[in-house]
């Protein structure tokens, strides 16, 4: 088969297991990367079993090395208190893969792996226990070839769609998989209820119409319901523009804006992502200058990459680093 993990990679992983079982013993709290502390599987026991999109997932113990694969997988690990030793970089943060929402450190860097082509070879060589996948791709192709390494993957939840894991089924697949449950529980409603105090504090957010845009190198475009970005507004009180959901399609989390249908950008406020475009490009553009919106004032350009990609990261510190950063934005163009 054409993704089958070769022979030489299968011994190597499973020689590699052995060598782990035998020589991490000690307490998980004493192993870098380790899921140590209470909590998890609902009440911190293991074994615990998880319901994914391709069946049920038994993790047997509490993991010692967790590779964190999905979106923003291994930012959430690191919240919860573990430290993956390998990661993927899906914002192209570089480094480490932390972008400077992300408050905590790790002790030490974990490898950084693929994103769409997952380096098979380098994950196993880091012999994991535990492979997160929550939001990927969330085909079965990729998830059958991660579980040639014969550990169990949490791939996204049943139902889920493309990239489109919500925050919260991240955060509870995570935080079980990790036995750090009651973290998760903490984390959770410590950012619900900054939502709903900037709800009291905004009320004229609520019901207002929103277009989530974004400037890519091919074109405009317009971010649906599922997405990360936009279910940040909708918490905010705001409603995605009807414009734009009504030309949503199945398993498509942009709606593609032409030069022709400019208009689809209008709305009570409009918000501008910027991929591998400069604000200049947008702001300079008279076709974008010309939507009633922007032409009112009633628009904001996320041209702080860090800002753009905290809220684009659908991760508990993204978006409390968002929260903090864009509303008083939200709040200023509105009163236009």
């Amino acid at each position: 088969m054409r993704f089958a993990l070769p022979r030489r990679l299968r011994g190597l992983l499973a020689a590699s297991l052995v060598v782990t079982a035998l020589t991490t013993g000690c307490a998980a709290e004493d192993v870098p990367g380790a899921a140590g502390g209470s909590g998890g599987g609902g009440d911190g026991t293991f074994p615990v079993t998880l319901r994914t999109e391709f069946g049920d997932v038994t993790i047997p113990k509490r993991p010692q090395r967790v590779v964190a694969l999905g979106w923003s997988d291994a930012e959430t690990a690191l919240a919860l208190g573990v430290e993956p030793v390998g990661a993927a970089d899906w914002l192209g943060v570089g480094g480490d893969g932390l972008g400077p929402w992300v408050n905590a450190e790790y002790t030490r860097p974990p490898a950084m792996l693929g994103t769409l082509e997952v380096n098979m070879e380098a994950v196993a060589g880091l012999r994991p226990d535990l492979i997160l996948d929550t939001r990927s791709d969330g085909t079965r192709e990729r998830y059958e070839r991660l579980s040639e390494l014969g550990v169990p993957v949490v791939g996204i939840p049943p139902g889920a769609k493309a990239y489109l894991t919500p925050w919260e089924k991240q955060l509870e697949l995570v935080g079980k998989a990790l036995g750090r449950s009651a973290e998760a529980d903490r984390l959770r409603s410590d950012l619900e209820a900054r939502f709903a105090q900037v709800r009291k504090e905004h009320p004229e957010f609520a019901g207002k119409h929103v277009v989530a845009g974004v400037r890519s190198a091919d074109s405009y475009a317009a971010y649906v319901d599922g997405d990360g970005r936009v279910e940040f507004l909708k918490r905010l009180g705001f409603v995605n523009s009807p414009k734009i959901q009504r030309l949503a399609a199945k398993d498509q989390f942009t709606v593609t804006v032409s030069n022709e249908r400019m208009d689809l950008l209008d709305g009570d406020l409009t918000l501008m992502f910027l991929i591998g475009r400069s604000p200049e490009e947008v702001t300079g553009d008279p076709l974008y200058q010309a939507v009633p919106s922007v032409r009112a004032g009633r628009s904001v350009l996320l041209s702080d990459k860090a800002v753009s990609d905290a809220l684009s990261s659908a991760s508990v510190p993204g978006m409390t680093y968002a929260l903090d950063k864009v509303v008083p934005q939200f709040a200023e163009a509105l009163a236009e």
